[in-house]
């Protein structure tokens, strides 16, 4: 395995935050030539270190909306039923994002909806689904304080890559 050099982390961090930057100017702001800079995105790409490209949508143009964070307990932590339970999720696009967390809870989830009784509505139709869930705990997001979307450059130091 390969640790990623400075170069390979200054090219990440600039991509998590500019991700249209024009392949020249990330080449220039690395300091390496296009050439080398393009075959170093290819390798974190093609390694997975890359998942992906997009555009992050204001809230405010959304209009009304609501965040919503969920702790839920499923009913059993059997294979199957967390598979029912992770399968219905992904299929529910108000829900963002779903995490499964050790501690008194199981999962840790978080929707985005037009108000209260659109949310109310949905954690009332995943409770009848049959979908393993047994209780939830419901906080309604009040005030965003800090959202970030891009891994700390510390943290981009231990990604290890595939020798090739």
């Amino acid at each position: 395995m390969l640790k990623l050099d400075d170069r390979d982390i200054k090219i990440l961090s600039i991509l998590q935050r500019e991700g249209r930057i024009a392949k020249t100017a990330l080449a220039e702001r690395v300091n390496l030539s296009p050439t080398p800079c393009w075959e170093r995105l290819k390798r974190l790409e093609q390694a997975d270190v890359i998942e992906g490209y997009g555009a992050f949508v204001s809230w405010n143009s959304v209009g009304v909306h609501m965040v919503v964070f969920m702790e839920a307990e499923l009913d059993s932590l059997q294979p199957a039923d967390v598979d029912r339970f992770e399968q219905a999720v992904q299929g529910c696009d108000e829900i963002l994002e779903c995490w499964a967390v050790g501690g008194g809870i199981d999962y840790m989830l978080k929707f985005a909806v037009r108000n209260v009784d659109d949310y109310q509505r949905l954690a009332e139709n995943m409770l009848q689904a049959d979908i393993g869930l047994k209780r939830y705990f419901t906080y309604i997001v009040t005030k965003r304080i800090k959202e970030v979307h891009s891994i700390p450059d510390n943290l981009l130091r231990n990604i290890e890559m595939p020798q090739q």
